[in-house]
C-alpha cells in the first residue's frame, strides 16, 4: 500500500526531537517575532491580552481515545472569555478538564472493583490497574464497538498481529475489548512500531485474558504464542482510528501513518 509520510513532529518522541532547531518550527517563532517578547504567555499578558490555556481530550466529548491536546484562546480584550473552561489556575490540575484515557484488560464493564487476589499480567501496579478500569467504568464516554468497521467491509485477517509482535511485545501491549471506553494515542508509528503507539483490540470474547498473560512467561515460545492467538489481537483499521480521533465519516483521506 502507497501512503504519503509526511516528517514527524520536532516535537514528537518518535521524531527526531530537533525543537526549535527543526526548521518546521520557523512559522510558530515567526509569530512569535510579531509580539515584542520571546514566550508567549508573558508576552500575551504583557500586550493586554485575555488568555485561557486548555488541556483537552477526544475522551471529554465521548470520543473513547486518549490524546491531550493544549490549546490557548486569546482575545485582545478585557473581558472575560466566555463559553470556554476555566483556566487551570482556578480550576486545579489539567486532569480535571478531561479525562485520560488507559488500557485495561478486563472486562471493561460498570462497578467492577479491583480485588484483592487480582492479578496483574502485562507490566503494571496495582495503582495502574486501578486507573485503568475507573477509566472504563465512565459512562460519559462511549464504547469503542460503536466505532468500528463492519466485519463485512473490511478482511480483519489482514490487520491481526503476527506472531512474532505478539512474542516480543506482549507484556506491553495495550489490549482493549469493543466493550471498552478507552484507547490510548495513536502515534504515526501505529502498525509499524508497537510501544506507545496505541492500542490494539482483542477480537475474540470468548477467552479471558488474565487466564492467558497468567504464568506466560513458564510456557515455551510455542505455547505462548498459542495463548496469544487465542485472543485474535488486531490494529485498529485507518478508518477506525480515524473514528477514534473524532474525524466524520466524510473525511476520506488515507491516514499515513497506518500499514
Amino acid at each position: 500500500m502507497i501512503r504519503d509520510e509526511p516528517s514527524l513532529s520536532p516535537f514528537t518522541r518518535l521524531g527526531l526531537q530537533g525543537d526549535l532547531a527543526d526548521p518546521r518550527t520557523k512559522s510558530f517563532l515567526y509569530i512569535l517575532d510579531l509580539l515584542p517578547r520571546e514566550h508567549l504567555v508573558k508576552t500575551l499578558m504583557e500586550c493586554g491580552y485575555t488568555f485561557q490555556e486548555i488541556m483537552i481530550s477526544p475522551t471529554s466529548v465521548g470520543i473513547p481515545n486518549s490524546r491531550l491536546r493544549y490549546f490557548l484562546i486569546a482575545k485582545i480584550s478585557m473581558e472575560k472569555i466566555s463559553g470556554t473552561l476555566p483556566h487551570p489556575a482556578e480550576s486545579g490540575s489539567p486532569e480535571q478538564l478531561t479525562v485520560f484515557s488507559h488500557s485495561h484488560s478486563g472486562t471493561c464493564q460498570p462497578g467492577d472493583k479491583l480485588q484483592a487476589g487480582h492479578v496483574l499480567y502485562k507490566l503494571e501496579t496495582t495503582m495502574d490497574a486501578q486507573r485503568k478500569m475507573n477509566q472504563n467504568n465512565d459512562l460519559t464516554v462511549r464504547q469503542i464497538q460503536e466505532f468500528l468497521e463492519p466485519q463485512t467491509d473490511v478482511n480483519m485477517e489482514l490487520y491481526l498481529l503476527p506472531p512474532k509482535t505478539l512474542l516480543r511485545y506482549a507484556l506491553i501491549l495495550d489490549i482493549v475489548k469493543p466493550t471498552c471506553r478507552r484507547s490510548v494515542c495513536f502515534t504515526k508509528g501505529y502498525g509499524r512500531y508497537v510501544e506507545g503507539t496505541g492500542s490494539v483490540l482483542q477480537c475474540c470474547m470468548e477467552t479471558e485474558m488474565e487466564i492467558v498473560f497468567k504464568g506466560l512467561d513458564q510456557y515455551s515460545e510455542e505455547e505462548k504464542l498459542q495463548r496469544l492467538l487465542k485472543l485474535k489481537l488486531r490494529y485498529f483499521t485507518p478508518r477506525e482510528v480515524a473514528n477514534l480521533m473524532g474525524f466524520p465519516q466524510s473525511f476520506c483521506k488515507s491516514i499515513p501513518f497506518l500499514f
